[in-house]
């Protein structure tokens, strides 16, 4: 593979920005939405389902794939895009947000983070060195640098130290990464919802140097409209020529809300977890197929989707499906869901590049305001 890892912007509309990130394993159109696939899988999809609903680009997990089956099985194996099947690019996270969020017993020191497995108990350490190995095990063409999240509301002196803490683990993951062409590697700004510490996060990772950069430490509880008051300034601090990701975003006001104040990228667990439980993503908002009004309506969940839960598919037999608890109701409603998103992204990315993102953004709650199709 060739070294190419850019960024192009070709059309801002107010500070929402459209582009493609060209890397060796295929051009992520942006802003981009990238489905979580977890252990190696987004759950209840076929990578070439996941592709035909247009993403171009899938997340990985850190921590999950190094405990299960483990980095080092994935790299005898080919690595992680032979392994699970999938051509295009893949982002990995760190590890550092599930380490604080799902192991148990940790330990966090300056050198990382001591932690026992939730699968096994087994004991494990993460730093910013193993973080940086276990990336470049599994051969993911974008690597997150090591960092610490901490949840939020938390008082400033432990969001500062958190930071000037992240931002040393950022220069160590830099050199651990070393020189990689054709991979890039994303530092995370961190500073909880404190202006000044976003900006002394983000003057510290581009003294550092990186092919993107992430706003961090959002959606860990803080609100919608909290985080929209970050993102306000938060993008405006990095980089203008550099890929923006706002890690674990989100809903789809949420991502609406995030590209207008610049952001490029997100991921989130919602459109595949929502649809193993029933619920549906669409235009009109959110559908929960359990209820009972969907019991004889064979009318599709959204007359304007591609989709194949939409194209072949009765609300009364995905009510159905899911009441009888079939395993093709997590898979048509997860498919269904992916596809909105990335509907979603490729309305947003035409509307900035004909210069209509505010008309889209108003058609877009407007159709959310008028809710669901009534009851038959």
């Amino acid at each position: 593979m060739g070294r190419t890892f850019d960024f192009t912007l070709t059309a801002t509309d107010g500070r929402a920005r459209t582009g493609v990130i060209d890397t060796p394993r295929g051009a992520i159109r942006t802003p981009a939405f990238m489905p979580v696939g977890t252990a190696a899988t987004v759950k209840a999809m076929l990578p070439e389902s996941v592709a035909a609903t247009g993403a171009d680009i899938l997340l990985g997990n850190t921590y999950h794939l190094m405990l299960r089956p483990t980095a080092e099985r994935i790299a005898r194996l080919g690595g992680l895009h032979g392994f699970m099947n999938w051509d295009r690019p893949i982002l990995t996270d760190s590890g550092g947000f599930q380490v604080m969020s799902l192991a148990e017993l940790r330990k966090l020191t300056e050198e990382g983070v001591t932690f026992r497995s939730h699968i096994d108990g087994s004991r494990h350490m993460l730093t910013p060195e193993r973080s940086m190995e276990i990336q470049r095990l599994l051969g993911s063409d974008i690597v997150m640098c090591f960092d610490e999240c901490p949840a939020l509301p938390a008082d400033r002196d432990r969001i500062a130290d958190s930071m000037e803490l992240s931002m040393r683990w950022a220069a160590r993951s830099k050199a651990a990464f070393g020189d990689r062409p054709g991979h890039a590697l994303f530092g995370i700004q961190q500073g909880g919802l404190e202006e000044d510490l976003r900006k002394a996060s983000a003057e510290a990772l581009v003294d550092i140097g990186f092919d993107g950069y992430a706003v961090g430490g959002l959606a860990v509880g803080e609100g919608q409209e909290a985080m929209f008051a970050c993102l306000d300034y938060a993008p405006e601090q990095l980089p203008q020529d550099k890929p923006r990701y706002l890690m674990g975003v989100g809903k789809p006001d949420d991502i609406v809300g995030a590209v207008k104040r610049g952001i490029d990228m997100m991921d989130c667990v919602l459109p595949s977890r929502s649809g193993r439980t029933g619920q549906a993503w669409t235009r009109r908002g959110q559908v929960n197929i359990k209820n009972a009004r969907h019991a004889d309506d064979p009318r599709p969940l959204d007359e304007a989707c591609a989709c194949p839960a939409c194209r072949s598919y009765s609300r009364a037999y995905l009510h159905h499906v899911f009441r009888a608890g079939e395993m093709i109701s997590g898979m048509l409603l997860t498919w269904h869901n992916l596809h909105y998103y990335q509907d979603l992204m490729g309305r947003m990315r035409d509307a900035i590049s004909s210069g209509e993102f505010n008309a889209f953004e108003r058609e877009f709650h407007a159709e959310r305001e008028a809710g669901d199709i009534p009851p038959l």
